[in-house]
């Protein structure tokens, strides 16, 4: 997910973003429009050719009465005019190197969109690699109470998988998920971690902070980062979970309670995205005895990469051949867009909301070449203010000795400027970087005051 956000992201945010991050305590929140309202609202957009981005430029007097009846026009005029939050909120997340993508992006991860259609998640936030978002793979799920003989049986699945190099896809919780996953990363692999809540606090984890810039890493969820735990969000982020994935095995589950049921049964009784394969051996399970009635398919156990590729290969779901109408797929190529400000936006502030922290895309640059690309946008961003590097260290989530590094190949680019009594860092005021965040700061001082 390396481009800057798409005018059709930003339209998206403005009307279904809570924005949590650029709230002020005095800032009075209007409900942003839930899924359901969204996608009603977007099918009616593109119904008489239109596409969010076109709100940006429009005034919602402008719109068709099929799509402004829909909803109270003082709503929607408010919710489009929270430019300012909204850079203040792109600005809190780049800085934490996350990113966001929506159903109207070329980027969105194709099996949510193909699979899930009219339901497919209107925006992802993550941060790490996207990229691993479309090499499918095995969902590992399974109930958070599990005992050590499940947890071991976990992490031989979670090795075998990075073994037979592919990825891990699972929910992040605690328990059979979390088993998986670290099981996955530490044999070297790569995983993929839905959540269903507080992913900001969950990537800002010292555990994951490097695994997340080296690549084999990557969280997302379809919840505001700061989002807290609802039962309903956790069900829902079920489906994303199996939508990303090849085939699924369910470690373990309760019979017709918890979400690893429900998702399970969903998945066998209505959704049929991917096969599903049910633990079959060790201690006997009711659950799991009771999913293997619907349909579940008992794990063959593969022994080796090889037949754990043999196995995914022969099990992987013939996916819909492209996009179908009903989808909130929109041609963003279809007419020319004008480069458009949200209302209330001063120029430096739209130039947050367009800059995302990227990782090279230049095939030349090496793995450790590319980690530094997006660790330089990082400090930059910490280092508006004169800090020292053991503060940067903690920011980044990595040891003193790795931010020593950086910031001193820094210094000698003539990026960062060293103070000294005590000594600290601070983003040179002559240097490119610093000409333009100077400038943005003038630009934005009397808006933002003391809330930037």
């Amino acid at each position: 997910m390396s481009e800057p956000l798409s005018l059709n992201t930003k339209a998206i945010l403005l009307l279904t973003a809570p924005l949590i991050a650029g709230r002020g305590k005095r800032e009075k929140p209007v409900a942003p429009l839930a899924s359901g309202e969204y996608t009603k609202f977007a099918l009616s957009l593109q119904e008489v050719g239109r596409q969010p981005a076109d709100l940006l430029t429009s005034d919602v007097d402008q719109l068709p009465d099929s799509c402004r009846d829909l909803f109270d026009k003082d709503r929607l005029k408010r919710l489009l005019d929270r430019g300012f939050l909204l850079s203040q909120a792109v600005e809190h997340w780049q800085t934490r190197a996350m990113w966001v993508v929506s159903v109207a992006d070329d980027s969105y991860p194709q099996k949510l969109k193909t699979r899930l259609k009219k339901e497919s998640p209107v925006l992802l936030y993550g941060c790490g690699d996207g990229d691993l978002l479309n090499t499918g793979g095995l969902a590992v799920v399974g109930s958070r109470n599990a005992n050590d003989s499940l947890v071991e049986y976990t992490h031989e699945i979670g090795r075998l998988t990075a073994k037979a190099r592919r990825t891990l896809i699972s929910g992040a919780a605690q328990g059979i998920d979390q088993a998986a996953m670290r099981a996955a990363l530490e044999a070297g692999g790569r995983v993929a971690g839905v959540l269903a809540d507080s992913l900001e606090r969950t990537v800002m984890n010292r555990e994951h902070r490097n695994l997340l810039l080296e690549g084999s890493l990557v969280l997302i969820s379809p919840y505001d980062p700061n989002a807290g735990f609802s039962i309903g969000h956790a069900m829902q982020r079920n489906k994303v979970i199996y939508a990303l994935a090849d085939a699924a095995l369910v470690v373990n589950a309760d019979v017709k309670k918890g979400g690893t049921w429900a998702g399970a049964a969903e998945q066998l009784e209505k959704l049929h995205l991917v096969s599903i394969y049910v633990r079959s051996t060790g201690t006997p399970s009711e659950g799991l005895e009771a999913l293997k009635t619907k349909g579940a398919i008992p794990w063959p156990n593969p022994k080796d990469a090889d037949d754990f590729e043999e196995t995914l290969r022969a099990t992987i779901s013939k996916a819909p051949a492209s996009p179908s109408q009903s989808e909130l797929s929109f041609d963003v190529q279809q007419k020319p867009l004008k480069p458009a400000l949200p209302r209330d936006a001063s120029p430096a502030s739209t130039k947050m909301i367009g800059r995302a922290v990227q990782t090279s895309s230049d095939p030349t640059l090496g793995p450790a070449e590319k980690l530094y690309q997006v660790v330089r946008s990082l400090i930059v961003g910490i280092l508006a203010q004169p800090q020292k590097a053991s503060e940067v260290a903690e920011e980044l989530g990595v040891n003193k000795r790795q931010a020593d590094q950086w910031i001193n190949r820094l210094v000698a680019e003539g990026v960062l400027k060293k103070c000294t009594k005590p000594v600290r860092y601070v983003v040179r005021p002559d240097s490119l970087f610093g000409e333009r965040r100077s400038t943005e700061t003038t630009a934005d001082a009397e808006p933002m005051g003391h809330g930037k």
